[in-house]
Parts: structure tokens; sequence; C-alpha cells
């Protein structure tokens, strides 16, 4: 009984006839179905405060990274495309969506992270485009993706 009022059961002291396995499952399903409730109604509150609010030309994209890409290089215009961040660059370049890749070099080494350039069989050969030294110290390298 203590277990059941600690998952917020109301119980009656009842004597043993009355504590069938029915009567047990029939609360802990209704536990369970205000607990669900209680879920989905937190769900959906959170689902609300993590949507941003864009300004200006921004705007959320409501497709896959994929679909995003292919649609806004059918848009009229020139322009690039940025992408940032290693995971989201590792599924562009896992989709053969990238056609240049900046590269700038400092002269620091550091351990752990996440992988800029995924770790596949997938080959991708590139060609030097452009290549500067930036505040004296940092390699500037710009590639172009040989199709």
């Amino acid at each position: 009984l203590l277990a059941l009022r600690a998952l917020g059961l109301d119980v009656e002291v009842l004597d043993e006839a009355h504590l069938s396995q029915e009567w047990l499952l029939e609360g802990i399903q209704r536990f369970a179905n205000a607990r669900s409730e209680r879920l989905a109604r937190i769900s959906e509150a959170l689902k609300a405060a993590r949507t941003p609010e864009v300004q200006g030309a921004a705007r959320l994209s409501q497709g896959g990274v994929a679909e995003e890409i292919e649609r806004l290089r059918a848009e009229p215009g020139d322009g690039d495309i940025a992408v940032g961040g290693a995971a989201l660059a590792a599924e562009v370049a896992a989709a053969g969506l990238i056609d240049e890749y900046l590269v700038r070099v400092f002269p620091v080494l550091v351990g752990g992270g996440t992988p800029f350039f995924a770790r596949d069989d997938r080959r991708v050969d590139l060609e030097l485009l452009d290549q500067r030294t930036l505040d004296g110290r940092i390699a500037y390298l710009r590639y172009g993706v040989v199709r």
C-alpha cells in the first residue's frame, strides 16, 4: 500500500479479498494514464520553448539538410551557403553537397571533440584553389571538390 501511495494513487485500507490483481492493475493503469498526459503537456511546453524565433531574412528549415541545400541552390541569384559545426558539416559532406572547403590551420594541437571530417571509406579528392597566411601564423586554405 505504501508503494501505491508513493506512486500517487489513492489507496483505501482493504482486506486481502479486495486486493485483487485486477484492482492493482487498474490503479497502475490510472497512474500511467495520468503520468502520460502530464508528460505530453511537458513535452509540448518544451517544444514551444525550444522553437527559436527568427528575425530578418532568416527562416527555420522544415526539411532535412540535403533538401534545404537543394532548395537554396534552386533559388535565383548568387551566393554561398556556409555550413558550420562538425555534425552538420559531416552530414552535408556525406550527402556530397560540399563544393569547397575553407580550412584555417591554427598553430595549436588539441585532442578530442567531434571530428569535422567523417571517418568513413568515402574518399573526396580536392584541388587547391587559394592559400594565404593570416596574422603571420594562421594558414588559410581553400579547396574545391574534384567531381
